[in-house]
C-alpha cells in the first residue's frame, strides 16, 4: 500500500504551476522546513486508479513533536526544519534538517517544489520545501530535538472543520489552527499545512501569509 507515482507527478505538476512568494530581504532570519509526503500506516492501495482521490489514499505528511527538553516551544507540533546555514538554499536546509532530526536521508531529486515563505512572529522566514519520501517503515529521531515522529494522513487536512479561525489582535489577521484528531496544530505550521492542502491536494493557489499565530507559538 503505497503513495502512487501518479500522485507524485500530480504534486510536482501542481507545484510547478504555483508561483511561491518569497519574503522581502531582511524580513527575518532564514529557515526552512520539509513538508514530506510518505505512506500512512493504513489505507487502501490506489495504484491503477484513473484519477487520484486523496480521500481513498494512503498518503500522509511527516510531522514531529518537539523535544520536551527544549527551552522554547517544547512539545509543540512541527515540521522537520531549522535555520538556513551559510551557503545553503532552503532545499538544502530542509533535507539536512530532516536527516538530522528524524534520520530520513533523501536527495534533491525528491524535492517537488516550494510553497510561500511565511514570516513568523518570532522573526523567522520559514521556507516550506515539499519533498517526496515514498514508503517508509520507521524513523530514527534525535531525542534532543524531537520527542516523537508522526504520519498524519493527508485526508485529515481536508476535514470539513478545517481550518479553525478565531479573531486576533488585528481583525485582518485571524489566528489559524488546523484540526488533527481530537487536537489541533497552530500557525505557523498550520499555515503551511493549509497551503499544502490548497495547492497540492486541491489545486488552488491560496495564500496564507495573512494568518496570525496564537501567542504561545511565538512568545
Amino acid at each position: 500500500m503505497q503513495c502512487t507515482e501518479t500522485f507524485r507527478e500530480q504534486l510536482r505538476a501542481r507545484l510547478a504551476e504555483f508561483q511561491p512568494i518569497q519574503a522581502a530581504p531582511g524580513a527575518g532570519r532564514a529557515a526552512a522546513v520539509a513538508v514530506t509526503i510518505t505512506d500512512a500506516a493504513f489505507g487502501p492501495d490506489i495504484s491503477g486508479m484513473p484519477q487520484f482521490d486523496v480521500w481513498q489514499s494512503n498518503a500522509a505528511l511527516i510531522l514531529t513533536r518537539r523535544s520536551l527538553q527544549l527551552r522554547a516551544h517544547a512539545g509543540q507540533w512541527a515540521l522537520p526544519g531549522g535555520r538556513v546555514e551559510a551557503g545553503e538554499r532552503p532545499e538544502d536546509t530542509a533535507l539536512r534538517e530532516m536527516r538530522e532530526e528524524i534520520g530520513l536521508a533523501l536527495g534533491e531529486s525528491e524535492v517537488l517544489g516550494r510553497l510561500d515563505d511565511f514570516v513568523t512572529r518570532s522573526g523567522f522566514v520559514m521556507s516550506p520545501v515539499v519533498v517526496w519520501a515514498g514508503p517508509r517503515t520507521s524513523f530514527a529521531h534525535d531525542p534532543a530535538e524531537v520527542e516523537s515522529v508522526h504520519r498524519i494522513p493527508a485526508r485529515e487536512f481536508l476535514r470539513e472543520d478545517a481550518p479553525l479561525l478565531e479573531p486576533g489582535e488585528d481583525p485582518a489577521r485571524p489566528v489559524l489552527r488546523m484540526p488533527v484528531g481530537d487536537s489541533w496544530i497552530a500557525a505557523p505550521t498550520a499555515a503551511i499545512l493549509l497551503q499544502f492542502r490548497e495547492v497540492c491536494l486541491l489545486g488552488q493557489h491560496t495564500r496564507v501569509a495573512h494568518f496570525d499565530q496564537p501567542a504561545f507559538a511565538w512568545r
